[in-house]
């Protein structure tokens, strides 16, 4: 007993002192091996990473990660590839290496053999020109390695926890976020080729294409089997079996990574499942219509994917979607009508995501409400030419259709009767309309929508479309009647328009509208629109009549009432308000009788004509003739710039509540080109570029886009202004300008510092004082902000000068100092014409003399723009100038450098960026 006690003992005794050697080697093991495994980490990071990476300190444990042994990185930081190597890709609480044991205490290097991540972000990010900031690890391409047994990576686990993952890729709009993301995976990275076999768990995921949201905060659990390629960088979607909240999908594939993009082979499908399963992948709007719904029906979905994508070789793969819904039924909130026999087979192809090549198969639209029913097909390709073959049959009630489908804030009602087929070619250029024959009728018509309080009612249209010969020739629209009452004013039209080609039109309207009150109706944030218009007109002739002047066979006659109108326009970046006016229509001319306007601070008062109005509203190449007398009290053109906005991604990167900056740079006034208009305009003040001018008076003609005034005056700076001028515009942020211009006898100082350009092309008249006058020829560009481009500018003129003091000018100053002649200090001329011209930032002045204080001097030479000097000067010495000195000066209006002599270097010509 006593033996068999002993040897119990001993047992203990050797498993005791086997378990504290095991714990005493897990606690001095990592202080052993400390060093060691740091090296083979930085070693395999140099070697495998072409990246900045950074971390706060490192510790070896079994415990962080029991029982694998784990070298810990805490504050994990990795910067991503070029063009991002100043980015972050990844950032982490921590990373955890896990050691393979053996191989520390018998191999000659270390090998990792799992990863652990904890509360990770990880940004991945793509240019435009398809350049990524994930290429950090460098593929190898020999074996070396792999004999030496340096650095493997055969994988047992890899686990990541509650971690977050950004892609922003603007080369394909594409966006994705996904929190609270866990893996658990393994893979032999030792292999140039192997599979990573994980299970990934999401508890948010967003979906965002074009910054619309197209999946919000779905669950996502996943089984996947991948095949990776490193040295190719390519993956292959083996065995993926997805749910997206109650949706099984199955998704296989392959993704390689090429150098500027990607090259995919994915398909995505779901088949035969409950269209209400179907539903709940979808953004979150649908969930919330979902939740009061009842779905049935089975469907079946097809997404595939395939090509490649090079973004900077205009490459793209081409997308191909199959929807299929059977015996489907819609109920929304219990409503009496259910939709029933609901059946949909819809395909579409956009090969190399190219719009002009879309494909679009509706091979079948049905459903049934009670006895009611709707059927729709439509095949189309193309977008710029459509080729279509479509038909739509229905008889519908809108109010039950509206309470089944529950299509939320809006209330339609009504017999929608529709009957008619479409087939064949819409190229407008060409003159082809599809053959159509078709019926759209509406009884008691009712639309109310949540912006306005009051409904649209007793609506009521009768019209057919028909074209038998498939050309816009051919093409008849009836509307007769047509008829609705809002707001206790009833609306009649009729129309017959025929031959679009050459359009033939026969229209009456009557009523009253208030634009303010229907627009509520459809309102949209962050718009307004108001007004009344009062019509009874009576429109009838031929667009051909209109363009050849046979004004005696037009029968156009009525008037059109309006108040309050804002109108806004692609031109103009502020709304113009017409505060009252009346339009009366006399065969081809629109006459306006005391309009009343204002846009921003401006005022006008308008009478006047348009001509040609009908052909162009009809024509797309119509030209609007007009001729106008305008006066106003006050014009602040600077209102009329055009603005452009202009997206700015986010520096850091986007989720799913975040939203693209965009800033409004200021662009030119554009002359619209389809307008021929004259105006004799009187204007009290007009404020233009930080010039106010006064009793403008003059003509003004837009024609081709180019505006031109003639006759032009004005005053400014107190004295008179003759000018001719042009201006075009050239795109939203370039435009030219020409002008000629004639001022008399104004004061110098008074226009150095009220007149910004006069400043920027003599800046010498800073402390100058007296009278000149200016006869001077312009042109050259304006930029975004309407300011004269220097470089560009271009012409020549004469500056008359009549007793011009110039006090404390530094170049006369300076003069005086190397010559030692204090009495040119301030000199003082009088009649004195100075001719000058200005090309590429430079203005060279023709040689001219005036006396002072018994000195004689003469003048030549360069100036530029930008205040560099190069002017050469002959002081002739009293009493008659024949014996002179000769300088030169050279530097710039603030730091004049005088010297003897006559040798100068020319100034160096800016041309302008923009020919």
């Amino acid at each position: 007993m006593s033996q068999k006690k002993a040897i119990f003992f001993k047992i203990v005794k050797y498993i005791g002192i086997a378990l504290v050697s095991i714990l005493a080697f897990l606690f001095i093991a990592p202080y052993v091996f400390a060093d060691k495994i740091n090296a083979e980490i930085k070693k395999v990071a140099n070697q495998k990473l072409n990246a900045k990476l950074d971390y706060s300190e490192s510790n070896v444990s079994f415990f962080n990660h029991f029982p694998s042994l784990t070298v810990s990185l805490e504050n994990f930081k990795l910067n991503g590839s070029a063009p991002f190597q100043n980015e972050k890709l990844i950032t982490a609480k921590e990373i955890a290496f896990g050691i393979d044991v053996p191989s520390l205490l018998f191999g000659k290097s270390v090998n990792i053999d799992k990863i652990f991540l904890s509360e990770a972000d990880i940004n991945v990010k793509v240019n435009q020109e398809g350049f990524a900031n994930y290429n950090v690890y460098k593929s190898e391409k020999t074996k070396t390695a792999e004999k030496d047994g340096d650095n493997s990576l055969k994988l047992e686990k890899i686990e990541i926890n509650n971690s977050k993952i950004i892609y922003d890729d603007l080369s394909t709009k594409l966006h994705f976020d996904i929190f609270g993301f866990n893996y658990l995976g393994k893979g032999d990275l030792s292999k140039a080729i192997f599979d990573l076999s994980s299970k990934a768990q999401i508890s948010k995921l967003n979906l965002l294409y074009d910054n619309e949201p197209y999946l919000m905060n779905k669950k996502v659990n996943a089984s996947l089997i991948t095949k990776v390629n490193v040295n190719s960088l390519s993956f292959i979607f083996q065995q993926n079996d997805l749910k997206i909240n109650n949706l099984v999908v199955d998704f296989k594939g392959k993704f390689d990574f090429l150098k500027e993009g990607y090259n995919m082979d994915f398909l995505l499908k779901t088949t035969n499942s409950k269209l209400n399963d179907f539903f709940t992948a979808f953004p979150p709007k649908f969930i919330t219509w979902l939740d009061k719904t009842q779905l049935t029906g089975n469907t079946n979905f097809n997404l595939a994917l395939k090509g490649k994508y090079i973004a900077s070789q205009n490459i793209a793969p081409n997308l191909s979607l199959d929807f299929k819904v059977k015996d489907g039924s819609v109920n929304y909130n219990q409503s009496p009508a259910t939709i029933s026999n609901l059946n949909v087979d819809f395909s579409t192809e956009l090969p190399s995501l190219n719009p002009d090549l879309l494909i679009v198969d509706l091979k079948n639209l049905s459903l049934n409400i009670d006895k009611e029913t709707l059927k729709a097909k439509l095949y189309s390709t193309g977008t710029e030419v459509l080729n279509i073959d479509a038909a739509l049959q229905s008889k519908i009630d809108l109010e039950k259709l509206n309470r089944a489908l529950g299509i939320p804030d809006l209330e339609l009602k009504g017999t929608l009767i529709t009957d008619g087929t479409s087939k064949g070619k819409f190229d407008k250029k060409n003159g082809l309309f599809p053959v159509t024959n078709a019926v759209i009728n509406l009884n008691s018509g009712y639309l109310k929508t949540k912006y306005y309080p009051n409904p649209i009612t007793d609506i009521s249209v009768v019209s057919t479309v028909s074209n038998p010969k498939g050309t816009f020739d051919n093409l008849k629209v009836i509307l007769q009647p047509a008829q609705f009452t809002f707001e206790g004013n009833p609306v009649f039209v009729k129309a017959n328009l025929s031959n679009f080609d050459n359009l033939i039109y026969d229209i009456q309207a009557k009523g009253t509208l208030d634009i303010g009150k229907i627009y509520q109706v459809f309102s949209q944030k962050g718009l307004e629109v108001n007004g009344f218009i009062k019509a009874d007109l009576a429109l009838k002739g031929k667009q051909s009549d209109a363009e050849k002047g046979n004004y005696s066979k037009l029968k156009n006659s009525g008037t059109l009432e309006i108040k309050n109108i804002e109108l806004a326009s692609e031109y103009l970046p502020k709304k113009f308000l017409v505060r009252e006016g009346i339009f009366k229509f006399n065969n081809d001319k629109m006459l306006f009788n005391t309009f009343l306007a204002s846009y921003g601070q401006s005022d006008f008062k308008l009478n006047g004509y348009l001509q040609n109005v009908f052909n162009f509203i009809a024509a797309k190449d119509g030209v609007l003739h007009g001729s106008f007398s305008l006066s106003s009290k006050y014009i602040n053109a600077d209102e009329f710039m055009s603005n452009t906005t202009v997206a700015t991604p986010e520096t850091e990167s986007k989720t799913s509540t975040e939203n693209t900056n965009t800033t409004t740079e200021t662009g030119v006034i554009v002359v619209p080109p389809n307008l021929d208009l004259r105006f004799r305009a009187n204007a009290q003040k007009v404020d233009f570029n930080g010039l106010t001018l006064k009793n403008a008076k003059g003509s003004l003609k837009m024609k081709n886009g180019l505006l031109s005034m003639q006759n032009t005056g004005f005053d400014l700076i107190g004295c008179t202004v003759a000018m001719n001028a042009t201006y075009k515009s050239v795109n939203p942020k370039n435009a030219l300008f020409e002008y000629q211009i004639k001022a008399n006898e104004f004061d110098i100082k008074r226009a150095y510092n009220e007149v910004k350009i006069f400043r920027e092309m003599a800046s010498a008249a800073e402390k100058a004082q007296g009278i000149i006058s200016l006869d001077y020829s312009l042109k050259g560009r304006l930029n975004q902000n309407m300011e004269p481009v220097l470089p560009s500018l271009s012409g020549n003129g004469v500056v008359s000068i009549k007793n011009v003091k110039m006090y404390g000018m530094k170049m006369f100053s300076s003069v005086a100092k190397k010559t030692d002649k204090e009495s040119i200090k301030n000199p003082e001329l009088n009649q004195v014409d100075i001719k000058s011209s200005v090309k590429n930032n430079i203005i060279t002045i023709e040689r001219f003399k005036f006396k002072f204080a018994g000195f004689r001097p003469r003048i030549e030479g360069t100036t530029s723009l930008d205040g560099r000097l190069n002017l050469k000067m002959r002081l002739g010495l009293p009493p008659l100038g024949i014996l002179g000195i000769p300088l030169t000066i050279t530097g710039n209006k603030d730091n004049p450098k005088i010297k003897v002599g006559r040798k100068t270097e020319d100034l160096e010509e800016t041309k302008d960026s923009i020919q």
